[in-house]
């Protein structure tokens, strides 16, 4: 990697992705030549320390990215959709971490450790997949390439944090309140939006998004269409099933695959996990190792366990796979990203 510094911004610098966004580009040492932060009016004037220096953030305008090179954006989809193009018509790249444009066929769709190589038809943006889809893709992608997959069933168990910072403090007040035996009024989740709402302490609910008209959620959708779009495998067989649990950070999946080849073995998967790079196994039933979302909690590693052989199809395996979802899920796969596009001599 050449020693180029880059002018960058991060938009939604005072969100809990933002946040993270600076903690990863500080501890991997990104190239930064200037660095700018942005955010909604609200948010304007707050100070941000980061490097060892204060700074102020700034309200979101086109303007903003006159002589930027790297915009990260994690504000939400309208503002992507406001001022993304506006960036890149000023001559950065964009690596968006929201749904704005993850199926836009013209804009690639990037897990770096999958499909790296896509970024090389990027138009300006780059799209960061949903955090659930992330994980999942990362760890199946050294079966993937070594023995095909051609069916993938996936439940997911996710964290409140993915529904942002009102979610999480509903949750520790509906416990106080449920522990106290005081009444709860939901008001946040399953979708701040939708008609109804639920308890999220000591409960499951099994909504995440709202759903469309074919029963499945968009969050469950967007797992599907995406991990196809990832892959370039329009014939896979992808379901999924999202649910979200009180456990404040680190996404939880079980999945299920088949295989196109024969001869996988469990230890045969075990050791590709063990190869590759941005996975941990945690794998050792006799002393009851499996990852948990609270061992993933502010690590990088995707984490896969609990890897079995089905009892009827030797081709189908299941297994459960934990990551953090605002860094592996989020910031770091943005991060990831943009590192990828500096070895690619993609950024300019």
């Amino acid at each position: 990697m050449s020693n180029q510094t880059f002018n960058i911004a991060v938009v939604g610098a005072t969100g809990a992705v933002g946040e993270q966004m600076l903690e990863v580009l500080d501890r991997l040492k990104f190239p930064i030549a200037s660095i700018k932060l942005l955010s909604s009016s609200r948010s304007a004037g707050k100070k941000i320390h980061f490097q060892g220096e204060e700074l102020t953030v700034e309200e979101a305008k086109p303007e903003s990215f006159e002589n930027v090179q790297l915009a990260l954006f994690s504000a939400g989809g309208s503002v992507s959709k406001a001022l993304a193009q506006e960036a890149v018509d000023r001559g950065a790249v964009v690596v968006d971490n929201t749904s704005a444009f993850r199926m836009d066929p013209e804009v690639p769709l990037v897990v770096p450790e999958v499909n790296a190589d896509a970024m090389k038809e990027h138009q300006g943006i780059i799209a960061n997949p949903n955090c659930s889809t992330i994980q999942m893709a990362a760890a199946l992608e050294p079966v993937r390439r070594a023995y095909g997959i051609n069916k993938l069933i996936v439940s997911t168990y996710q964290a409140v944090s993915g529904a942002g910072a009102d979610a999480v403090d509903e949750m520790y007040e509906q416990s106080r309140q449920i522990l106290d035996g005081d009444d709860i009024e939901p008001k946040v989740l399953p979708v701040s939006g939708d008609k109804k709402h639920y308890q999220i302490a000591f409960n499951a609910v099994p909504q995440i998004d709202v759903f469309t008209e074919n029963g499945y959620t968009f969050e469950e959708m967007k797992m599907i269409n995406e991990t196809k779009k990832i892959t370039g495998d329009d014939s896979m067989h992808v379901a999924a099933t999202c649910v979200r649990l009180p456990v404040e950070t680190g996404h939880s999946e079980s999945i299920y695959i088949e295989t196109d080849k024969d001869g996988l073995t469990v230890e045969g998967m075990k050791q590709l996990m063990r190869d590759a790079e941005g996975i941990t196994l945690q794998d050792d039933p006799s002393s009851q190792l499996y990852p948990l979302a609270s061992d993933a909690h502010g690590k990088d590693d995707v984490f896969v366990g609990r890897i079995r052989q089905d009892l009827d199809n030797p081709k189908g395996f299941h297994l459960w796979v934990v990551a953090d979802n605002l860094l592996k899920g989020a910031a770091l796969n943005s991060v990831q990203i943009a590192f990828s596009l500096i070895r690619q001599g993609l950024l300019k």
